[in-house]
Parts: structure tokens; sequence; C-alpha cells
């Protein structure tokens, strides 16, 4: 950027890179191309780049206010209209000394298969992320999207077996995102469920594509996907409801979004921001969540949000 005034966009219909959050009825930050230079800069990844094996012992305070966090979405899920709801914590890491650029090269070196950023701007802070989701790939009016949920760590293969639990839980995001585009898009195509790789994690994917009818745009493609089931739940407007209520502390860009707005040949590349962390004043700041269904085990999805901040905390 050529200052420091902060953009926003409402209706994406503008040119640049986007970064929005979690709330959809907030506005998103956008970084305009007619107000911004563009370095191209070849960046050289060492191969030793090490990782620190000890990582910072798990928060008891924080494994019981999860943990409750949890029995409350259980018993929604059991007692009322709530299928599914993703429940988040925020993990703080003291600093001792950081390095931007070392940081940023290792999160590249360590998830080859992810959208792999920084992002800073003076008025909103730092932000790393390796994002393993695609929320939207579209030029002209062809898109492409995905459903991703399921997790489990990954040891030395991806020829896994994967629990009901999971397998039920990819699918409700694959049923909700198809009924979303199914009013606003033709030739809709669905692919069967693979198994992918993100760090030290392993999920369920199915790629989805298609083209949005004449009467649709962007925005109606962005607000019918954002916030998908795998960053909030079904129903949506319940899931919200319950985030809101029970999470204690505001997620503010994590499980939002970011990419490129109306890029070239009018492209846009947008993804889901999760295994994201925002540092201020030598305090890392690291988001981790998972989906609750009615199958879910609060120690389970406790243990989930553990081995979803190793990676990030051997970067630190």
């Amino acid at each position: 950027m050529k200052d420091d005034t902060l953009h926003f966009t409402t209706q994406f219909k503008e040119t640049g890179f986007v970064f929005a959050p979690f709330n959809a009825d907030e506005k998103a930050v956008l970084f305009p191309l007619e107000k911004s230079e563009f370095i191209h800069e070849n960046i050289l990844i060492e191969e030793n780049l090490s990782l620190n094996d000890t990582v910072s012992s798990e928060v008891s305070s924080d494994k019981e206010k999860h943990l409750h966090l949890v029995e409350k979405a259980l018993d929604e899920i059991n007692n009322n209209e709530l299928i599914k709801v993703v429940v988040s914590r925020k993990e703080e890491i003291q600093l001792d000394e950081f390095d931007v650029l070392l940081t940023f090269k290792k999160i590249l070196n360590t998830y080859a298969n992810a959208f792999v950023y920084v992002w800073f701007h003076p008025k909103v802070g730092l932000w790393f992320g390796a994002t393993p989701e695609t929320l939207l790939n579209i030029t002209g009016n062809t898109f492409k999207t995905m459903s991703l949920a399921g997790t489990q760590v990954y040891v030395d293969t991806e020829e896994v077996v994967w629990r009901g639990k999971e397998l039920d839980e990819q699918q409700l995001v694959t049923d909700f995102i198809e009924s979303q585009l199914k009013p606003i898009s033709t030739n809709l195509k669905i692919d069967k469920t693979e198994t992918v790789r993100a760090g030290n994690l392993l999920h369920l994917r199915s790629s989805v594509e298609g083209e949005l009818r004449f009467t649709s745009n962007l925005k109606t493609l962005i607000r019918g996907l954002h916030p998908t089931p795998a960053v909030c739940g079904l129903p949506r407007e319940k899931a919200e409801e319950f985030i809101y209520k029970h999470e204690n502390y505001k997620r503010t860009f994590y499980s939002g979004f970011l990419g490129e707005l109306n890029i070239e040949n009018n492209s846009s590349s947008l993804f889901v921001n999760l295994r994201c962390m925002s540092v201020a004043d030598k305090i890392a700041s690291i988001y981790v969540g998972g989906g609750i269904t009615k199958d879910s085990s609060a120690k389970k999805e406790w243990e989930e949000t553990v081995a979803k901040t190793k990676t990030i905390k051997k970067i630190l």
C-alpha cells in the first residue's frame, strides 16, 4: 500500500486483495490494486530450516474451558435444532524474539500443500496463515470450491480409515454447499471424497465446480458459501448464534477469508483463513477449532485442537 489508509469492500466488485472477517455482516478489508505497489521477489527457503521439537505444554485452564464449551455444544445439539457447530479457542504464546521473514519461510517450508501468507496493515495488525481450504476460485462465470472437513493426525501414510463421525461431518458440509449453490449455478459437479494432507494433519475433501447463472454474481456466491459449515455449523444462523454467545472471544479474521479479488481475466482466488495466528507485542495468538456433532467426544475434540497447534508452535 502507498499509505496506511484503511479501505473496505462490501460488494466485492473492486480489484485487489481482500481480508475478510468471520462475521459476514462486518466489512472486509481491501488492498485496492490501484493504490498498491507490487514487488515480485524469489524467496530462498534453506533446506536446514529447523523446527523446535519441544513445544509449550497445554494450559489446564484452556483445556477445562474448551471441554466445557464442547459439552455445552453437545447439549445444544442433543436438545435443540443445532446439527453441527464449530467451536474454537485462542491460545497465546509469549515470544522471546520474533523474525517475520524467518517465520514466513518456515511456514512455507512446512505447508507444501497450503495457501501460505503473511499479511499486515498498521491499523489492523500482523497475521500469518497456512490454509488447506479454498473458499472459491472463479474466472468469468466458472467457479471451483471444496467441501473440507474431518481431521486426524498424519502418521507416515495418507491411506487411513475414517470414522463415521468424520465422514458424516464431511457429508454435512458437502450437502450444505450443494444446497447453497444449486439455486445460483448450473452444471454443478461434486467429485468423490479424498484424503488430503496439510502439515501434520489429514482431512477429507470433495472438489466442487459449476457455472454461475447470469442472475448471480461474485457477492451472491461468497454470501452463499461463507461462513461454511466447516468453520461455522448447521443450520448456519443457529451455529453463528451459539458461537457469538459462548466462545467468549472474538474471532475477528480467524475463519474469515482472504485472497485476490477480480485480478487478471476477472478472476478471484479466495481461501478460508485457517491454521492462522496474529502477532502483537511479542505475543502470538494461535486460533484453532473443530466441528462438533452428536457423535463428538469432548476429550477427542480437545486433543484435535492440540494437534492443530503443534506445527505452528514448533515454527515459533
